[in-house]
Protein backbone atom coordinates (compact mmCIF):
# COMPACT_ATOMS: atom_id res chain seq x y z
CA UNK A 1 0.00 0.00 0.00
CA UNK A 2 2.75 2.07 1.02
CA UNK A 3 3.99 1.60 -2.90
CA UNK A 4 1.08 4.04 -3.89
CA UNK A 5 1.88 7.03 -1.91
CA UNK A 6 4.69 9.69 -3.08
CA UNK A 7 5.77 12.12 -1.20
CA UNK A 8 8.14 14.99 -2.64
CA UNK A 9 11.19 15.66 -0.66
CA UNK A 10 12.43 19.61 -0.68
CA UNK A 11 15.27 20.92 0.81
CA UNK A 12 18.68 22.88 -0.27
CA UNK A 13 20.78 20.09 0.45
CA UNK A 14 21.62 17.37 -1.64
CA UNK A 15 22.99 15.15 1.32
CA UNK A 16 19.65 15.67 3.46
CA UNK A 17 17.59 15.11 0.35
CA UNK A 18 19.78 11.34 -0.22
CA UNK A 19 18.93 10.54 3.66
CA UNK A 20 15.73 11.12 3.38
CA UNK A 21 15.09 9.90 -0.03
CA UNK A 22 17.17 6.22 1.37
CA UNK A 23 14.78 5.95 4.33
CA UNK A 24 11.57 6.14 2.48
CA UNK A 25 12.37 4.42 -0.12
CA UNK A 26 13.40 1.84 2.92
CA UNK A 27 10.22 2.66 4.06
CA UNK A 28 8.08 1.56 0.79
CA UNK A 29 7.12 4.79 -0.64
CA UNK A 30 7.77 6.13 -4.01
CA UNK A 31 9.98 9.13 -3.66
CA UNK A 32 10.73 12.77 -5.18
CA UNK A 33 12.93 14.83 -4.76
CA UNK A 34 13.22 18.93 -5.34
CA UNK A 35 15.93 21.49 -4.43
CA UNK A 36 13.91 24.31 -3.73
CA UNK A 37 10.01 25.42 -3.52
CA UNK A 38 9.76 26.56 -6.63
CA UNK A 39 10.67 22.96 -8.07
CA UNK A 40 8.56 21.15 -5.55
CA UNK A 41 5.46 23.48 -7.06
CA UNK A 42 6.59 22.29 -10.29
CA UNK A 43 6.63 18.73 -9.35
CA UNK A 44 3.39 19.26 -8.04
CA UNK A 45 1.78 20.22 -10.52
CA UNK A 46 2.76 17.93 -13.16
CA UNK A 47 3.07 14.36 -10.36
CA UNK A 48 0.48 12.96 -8.18
CA UNK A 49 1.89 14.02 -5.17
CA UNK A 50 0.44 12.78 -1.70
CA UNK A 51 2.69 14.03 0.48
CA UNK A 52 5.55 17.05 0.75
CA UNK A 53 8.45 17.16 2.86
CA UNK A 54 10.18 20.11 3.46
CA UNK A 55 12.67 22.50 4.68
CA UNK A 56 11.78 26.03 5.57
CA UNK A 57 14.69 27.19 5.14
CA UNK A 58 15.40 27.26 1.63
CA UNK A 59 16.25 29.62 -1.72
CA UNK A 60 13.78 30.98 -4.12
CA UNK A 61 10.61 30.10 -2.25
CA UNK A 62 10.78 29.65 1.51
CA UNK A 63 9.61 26.30 2.89
CA UNK A 64 6.56 28.93 4.34
CA UNK A 65 5.92 30.35 1.03
CA UNK A 66 5.58 26.61 -0.20
CA UNK A 67 3.33 25.48 1.89
CA UNK A 68 0.94 28.22 2.05
CA UNK A 69 0.92 27.92 -1.72
CA UNK A 70 0.27 24.30 -2.00
CA UNK A 71 -2.27 24.44 1.14
CA UNK A 72 -4.37 27.14 -1.49
CA UNK A 73 -3.91 25.06 -4.18
CA UNK A 74 -3.66 21.31 -2.92
CA UNK A 75 -5.26 21.61 -0.04
CA UNK A 76 -5.42 17.84 -0.03
CA UNK A 77 -1.54 17.31 0.01
CA UNK A 78 -0.44 16.33 3.53
CA UNK A 79 2.71 18.64 4.43
CA UNK A 80 5.76 18.11 7.12
CA UNK A 81 7.81 20.72 7.49
CA UNK A 82 11.52 20.15 8.80
CA UNK A 83 13.35 22.88 10.78
CA UNK A 84 16.87 23.35 12.16
CA UNK A 85 15.24 26.21 14.22
CA UNK A 86 13.07 24.35 16.37
CA UNK A 87 11.71 27.44 18.17
CA UNK A 88 8.20 27.17 19.24
CA UNK A 89 7.16 30.28 16.85
CA UNK A 90 8.27 28.88 14.07
CA UNK A 91 6.37 25.64 14.73
CA UNK A 92 3.45 27.73 15.26
CA UNK A 93 3.71 29.59 12.24
CA UNK A 94 3.94 26.07 10.35
CA UNK A 95 1.24 24.89 12.04
CA UNK A 96 -1.50 27.87 11.66
CA UNK A 97 -0.52 27.99 7.99
CA UNK A 98 -1.26 24.40 7.67
CA UNK A 99 0.95 22.11 8.40
CA UNK A 100 0.62 18.64 9.09
CA UNK A 101 3.14 17.81 10.95
CA UNK A 102 6.86 19.16 11.53
CA UNK A 103 10.12 17.51 12.61
CA UNK A 104 13.21 19.11 13.98
CA UNK A 105 16.76 18.63 12.79
CA UNK A 106 19.06 16.95 13.62
CA UNK A 107 16.26 13.65 13.75
CA UNK A 108 16.79 10.37 13.49
CA UNK A 109 15.83 8.15 11.00
CA UNK A 110 13.01 6.30 12.65
CA UNK A 111 11.86 9.67 13.83
CA UNK A 112 11.19 10.78 9.90
CA UNK A 113 9.60 7.23 9.23
CA UNK A 114 7.25 8.21 12.81
CA UNK A 115 6.20 11.52 11.50
CA UNK A 116 5.12 10.50 7.30
CA UNK A 117 3.52 7.15 8.85
CA UNK A 118 1.56 9.81 10.79
CA UNK A 119 0.16 11.78 8.27
CA UNK A 120 0.27 8.68 5.48
CA UNK A 121 -2.51 7.39 8.41
CA UNK A 122 -4.34 10.76 8.71
CA UNK A 123 -4.58 11.45 5.13
CA UNK A 124 -6.01 7.97 4.36
CA UNK A 125 -8.71 7.99 7.50
CA UNK A 126 -9.61 11.77 5.62
CA UNK A 127 -9.97 10.61 2.22
CA UNK A 128 -12.09 7.19 3.84
CA UNK A 129 -14.46 9.80 5.67
CA UNK A 130 -14.84 11.61 2.15
CA UNK A 131 -15.07 8.95 0.34
CA UNK A 132 -12.38 10.14 -1.67
CA UNK A 133 -10.35 7.17 -3.66
CA UNK A 134 -7.96 5.64 -0.92
CA UNK A 135 -4.92 4.62 -2.53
Amino acid sequence: MRDKITILVVDDEPMMRDLLAKVLIRDGYRVLISEDGVAAFEVIEKEDVDIVLSDLEMPLMSGFDLLKKVKDEYPQIGMIMMTGYGDTYTVKDALLLGADEYITKPFKNHEISLVVERVYWRLLSEKHETGAEVK
